[in-house]
């Protein structure tokens, strides 16, 4: 069968998996331990700082040392918390996040039905750990033929070295025959414009398309991959 792609990279976070729900379980479980049990105002401050953070990262202005350390400090900072360990909170928090996930629009059930005909694999900006549990307990790993996690190849969507060294360690090199799927247009969608492989954005919410960006398929329910595929459910 002459398929239009063998191989798919698939974004974890807020693509397979609602990050923001294991975020907010992450930090409410957090701020329990400290006392505090109303949370809700700092969970949205934290989701709008820790945003900032991981765009700077992608801009190649913070290292990840400084994202997963800054955006706790100045958190806790900002809510006059300073006698709370950051350190300690940082660290409970990548604990809960590896053990909290939900799936979004039955991920693992659409991946494993495409397991038999295409090589998928991940590809990620989390923190090694809490994305290897994760996938784990999800049961998303057992479906990936592999994952690119940027904690261990040591670039960062989206970095061209990034995709680079995943190109280099699949086993389709006709570009043409792989696409990636992501929500992200700055971490995702750039980073593969930027090896010229197929783009998928998963826009769920129908945000307008940004210029400077290519995208050749856009979906907003994750089910929609079939069509994209050219295949039928």
């Amino acid at each position: 069968m002459n398929q239009r792609f063998t191989t798919i990279l698939w974004d974890v976070d807020n693509t397979l998996l609602d990050f923001d729900y294991s975020m907010r379980n992450s930090l409410k479980q957090c701020f329990q331990t400290v006392g505090i049990t109303d949370s809700e105002a700092m969970i949205d401050r934290y989701a709008e700082i820790n945003d900032i953070y991981w765009k700077r990262l992608e801009r190649g202005e913070v290292t990840r040392a400084q994202l997963l350390v800054g955006r706790f400090q100045d958190l806790l900072t900002e809510f006059h918390l300073e006698h709370i360990d950051y350190l300690k909170f940082k660290e409970e928090f990548q604990v809960n996040l590896g053990n909290i996930y939900s799936y979004l629009d039955d991920s693992l059930t659409i991946c494993k039905s495409l397991q038999t005909k295409y090589k998928q694999y991940v590809v990620t900006n989390g923190v090694a750990k809490t994305q290897q549990s994760k996938l784990g307990l999800s049961g998303l790993k057992d479906v990936m033929k592999g994952l690119f996690i940027s904690d261990e190849i040591g670039f960062n969507k989206p970095d061209k070295r990034f995709f680079e060294y995943c190109l280099e360690h699949i086993e389709e090199k006709d570009k043409d025959k792989i696409l990636i799927v992501g929500d992200s247009l700055t971490s995702d969608i750039k980073g593969g414009n930027s090896v010229g492989i197929k783009t998928c954005w998963y826009n769920p919410k129908n945000k307008p398309l940004e210029d400077g960006y290519q995208v050749d398929y856009t979906i907003r329910d994750l089910c929609e991959i079939y069509e994209v595929l050219g295949m039928f459910k």
